[in-house]
């Protein structure tokens, strides 16, 4: 008797279901079609069926935009960045190892950004600035001796390693802004020596300063003598 009770539930025509997959499948590829491209960045479009990575067209700047479904975007960071590199070693003119903490301020060539994609990839900063400034600053260290690097050469050093890497990085689609040499770590004893050095250098400059000091003053007095005693002359001269 429930059998006949029972409701039985209505068939989906056989012609729906490919429909409905093809909408789903449609919605899919649709929503692929959307992308947003975020404040301070760039996006490079990737053509599955014409040429792929596009490089003599600009990348997609910042908004929203409509691709393709079988197409591909990806996203660069077109500000400014800094990497930090601690304890690069280098050797100084006469083979004595230095250690150095750079700053390298950089970004994206934004006009190329296609071909750093396509030739260097997403992390080109480990593929370019790395090898780069430890070449720039092994070149650039290798002239200068450990007492030229802990006194007054720091700042021509430092805009020697940016000019190297500046022009190198430039021929691979990335621009350096500056480095910035933070510190030059010199071998414990070498730098004892020079303190020591440059302790008694600067001993010898004040021994120097209190002569010049001294001989000023007796110069100084033997004039103030010499002028009393022409007085002295002149008014015996005149009372006799």
């Amino acid at each position: 008797m429930s059998s006949h009770n029972q409701q039985q539930l209505p068939q989906m025509p056989k012609g729906l279901v490919p429909i409905i997959f093809l909408v789903i499948v449609g919605l899919i590829l649709f929503s692929k079609s959307f992308v947003t491209v975020d404040r301070g960045e760039n996006g490079v479009l990737w053509k599955r069926f014409d040429g792929g990575v596009v490089t003599d067209q600009p990348a997609l700047g910042e908004g929203f935009h409509v691709v393709a479904p079988w197409n591909k975007v990806d996203i660069y960071n077109i500000r400014q960045q800094n990497m930090f590199i601690q304890d690069m070693e280098v050797l100084s003119s006469n083979g004595l190892e230095i250690k150095l903490d750079v700053s390298v301020l950089y970004m994206p060539k934004i006009t190329e950004l296609g071909l750093l994609h396509k030739t260097k990839g997403e992390n080109y900063d480990q593929v370019v600035i790395i090898p780069e400034i430890r070449s720039a600053a092994r070149s650039v260290i290798g002239r200068y001796t450990p007492e030229q690097l802990y006194s007054s050469k720091r700042d021509i050093i430092q805009k020697e390693i940016f000019d190297e890497i500046k022009i190198k990085a430039e021929k691979q689609h990335v621009q350096i802004n500056d480095v910035l040499v933070r510190d030059v770590t010199l071998p414990p004893t070498i730098k004892d020596a020079i303190e020591r050095k440059l302790k008694q250098e600067q001993e010898f400059l004040e021994y120097e300063f209190r002569l010049q000091k001294a001989k000023k003053e007796a110069d100084k007095q033997i004039i103030e003598a010499k002028g009393k005693a022409e007085a002295n002359r002149i008014l015996s001269a005149s009372l006799t």
